[in-house]
């Protein structure tokens, strides 16, 4: 005969996971990733803009630190934990990559890198802050089918 919790986690296992759960930190991340976790709302994550401090005011992803190259290791261990899921993002793919090797060889265990950077998260309608006007994306920015309609709308007029 099983106990009662041996009994428990059987039935448990037999059970369909209903529970929608976030994406995952991967070590190289689109927009998209990023955005999908936003979306769950998901506190535990940090932003790094490792570009110079004129471009961080300029424009950057809402919610990013700026954490220039030539101090990210020094403020990133002042500042995060080493078990923090970290996004981090710079001028070009090359200085992300950089960026976020220097970070792992400093013990950062979860990083990612946002692979092209304010342009990509643009293209998506990411929000951004900054100094520079910028067009925010409205309500129906990731409704597909909103955007779907908009775009034969706009087709039709176009004829």
């Amino acid at each position: 005969m099983k106990n009662i919790p041996d009994q428990i986690a059987e039935i448990k296992d037999k059970l369909p996971d209903l529970t929608p759960t976030p994406p995952g930190l991967k070590a190289q991340a689109s927009s998209h990733d990023l955005k999908s976790r936003l979306d769950w709302g998901e506190p535990g994550l940090t932003i790094v803009d490792v570009r110079d401090r004129e471009s961080f005011n300029n424009s950057h992803i809402t919610g990013a630190l700026p954490m220039p190259m030539e101090d990210l290791v020094e403020r990133a261990q002042s500042s995060l934990e080493p078990i923090r899921d970290i996004y981090i993002y710079g001028e070009t793919d090359e200085q992300t990559a950089e960026a976020a090797n220097l970070l792992r060889a400093a013990g950062f265990r979860k990083v990612a890198e946002l692979k092209g950077g304010i342009p990509a998260w643009k293209q998506i309608d990411g929000p951004i802050d900054g100094a520079i006007e910028h067009d925010n994306p409205g309500p129906d920015a990731y409704n597909v089918f909103s955007r779907l309609q908009h775009h034969a709308q706009a087709q039709k007029i176009n004829k």
